[in-house]
């Protein structure tokens, strides 16, 4: 029997299981690659990979395969508001905070600027029920009704400003005659002066300057005459805001703490305890200021109408009542009252007497800044120098002299309100701490409440 066909069935064999270990390596080789990276061995067409699965039996739902080993590395992408610095960021959200406070600031200004006159208005009843309100209370303690005590002391407080006015105004009235012809003959005594003095100033030069006053005053005659009717509509509208603030000084003496207990409704109930704790506060505050700026004012006209008296200065008690009202407007009310008086001694008695006038002005002036005003206001009232003249700037650039004459007890009151929100708050937040346990006790200390469901401090309403 010939041996060729086994020979065959040898090579068919050995072939056969070359073939097999072939398939073996390359199925190997795929399964390595396809650990690596599984979509290299995809079959995209129909989502399977040879002689494997498909890709959805063979991965859970949402997988992502990890990128291949030859990948770079790729940085994660942070949050947006993470790339920004700290620094801009605690700028950012303070900025925009403060532009919000401005335009509330802004929009508060411009309705103040609308109903300017009944602001003010009110604001004068507030200083004047402040001066008041002890002698009503006082009368109350006598025994005296408080419509009976309210009646007196407005009718008594009224009747005396109306008596100071109609003095200031006869006094004025009474001297005009006699004061014009010593600014006259002071205006002559001036012209002398200059023909004689070294600035070598001639007749001509003095001519030209009276004809140059007297041109400017014919040309504008319009617009003398437009702030004559101003001063016309000036005037009932200072009528108006004194019968505004007559009103509402009877009403606030007589129903005072009712108008109060309305507006704390008007507060929100978390933050009342602290706005009734201050209400008060603020206005023994307001109470001390008004009081003791009425008796500085007092001393200051008293004192400088005697040094002007005695100096033979025309008008002294017409001008010791202005310097009374303008004792009012801290800074600039001294200051222009005080060179009233120098002007008027300069043009009616001469250089020296107007010397005279400004060492009695300033003396005394020094004398209240130091020693009376402390005295007498208090740490109550205590108001930085600074805050002071910025807040009689902005007050006369916001409200002309109304707004002069509330921005320093404005100030005062605001100082002493935010000190007592921050010294409440504080106390709020230790009383209702969480009380300290274990090793953290190192004594007895107070006992602290636990906070009220509603938020309010001890369930006050």
């Amino acid at each position: 029997m010939s041996r060729v066909p086994e020979w065959f069935d040898r090579l068919g064999a050995g072939l056969t299981g070359w073939g097999q270990e072939l398939e073996r390596r390359r199925a190997e080789a795929e399964a390595r690659d396809a650990a690596d990276d599984p979509l290299d061995t995809r079959d995209f067409t129909n989502g399977e990979s040879p002689g494997n699965p498909t890709a959805a039996e063979a991965q859970p739902a949402g997988y992502v395969p990890a990128p291949p080993s030859y990948a770079p590395a790729v940085t994660a992408r942070t949050h947006p508001a993470e790339a920004v610095p700290w620094g801009m960021r605690v700028a950012a959200e303070a900025g925009w905070r403060l532009l919000v406070l401005a335009g509330t600031l802004w929009v508060l200004m411009r309705v103040i600027s609308a109903v300017q006159l009944v602001v003010l208005a009110f604001v004068a009843a507030l200083l004047i029920t402040a001066l008041l309100q002890p002698t009503v209370s006082r009368l109350c303690r006598l025994g005296v009704p408080r419509g009976l005590a309210t009646a007196l002391t407005a009718i008594l407080g009224f009747v005396i400003m109306g008596l100071i006015g109609w003095f200031v105004t006869w006094q004025v009235m009474e001297n005009i005659d006699n004061l014009s012809d010593q600014i006259q003959d002071g205006i002559d005594e001036l012209r002398r002066w200059l023909l004689n003095s070294p600035f070598h100033v001639t007749e001509d030069q003095i001519n030209d300057i009276a004809r140059n006053l007297r041109e400017a005053v014919s040309s504008n005659t319009d617009e003398i005459t437009s702030a004559g009717l101003e001063g016309v509509t000036v005037i009932v509208e200072a009528l108006t805001g004194i019968l505004l603030a007559m009103f509402s000084t009877l009403f606030l003496l007589y129903d005072g703490e009712r108008i109060w207990q309305w507006s704390l409704k008007l507060v929100p109930e978390a933050a009342r305890p602290g706005v009734a704790g201050a209400g008060p506060r603020a206005w023994r505050t307001l109470t001390a200021y008004v009081r003791g700026t009425v008796i500085v004012a007092l001393i200051d006209a008293i004192f400088i109408g005697l040094g002007i008296y005695f100096l033979d200065v025309p008008m002294a008690v017409p001008l010791a009542v202005f310097i009374f009202l303008f004792a009012f407007i801290p800074l600039v009310g001294a200051v222009v009252s005080g060179a009233l008086a120098v002007v008027v001694a300069l043009v009616t008695q001469g250089v020296f007497t107007a010397v005279m006038t400004l060492v009695v002005v300033l003396a005394v002036q020094q004398i209240e800044g130091h020693i009376l005003q402390p005295f007498i206001l208090g740490r109550a009232v205590r108001v930085h120098p600074l805050a002071v003249v910025l807040s009689v700037a902005a007050g006369g650039m916001v409200a002309g002299i109304g707004g002069a004459v509330v921005a320093v007890p404005l100030a005062a009151v605001t100082n002493t309100v935010v000190g007592y929100l921050r010294a409440h708050s504080r106390e709020t937040s230790l009383r209702y701490a969480p009380q300290p346990r274990g090793a953290t006790v190192v004594g007895p200390g107070p006992a602290r409440e636990s906070a009220p469901p509603d938020g309010t401090a001890g369930g006050q309403k």
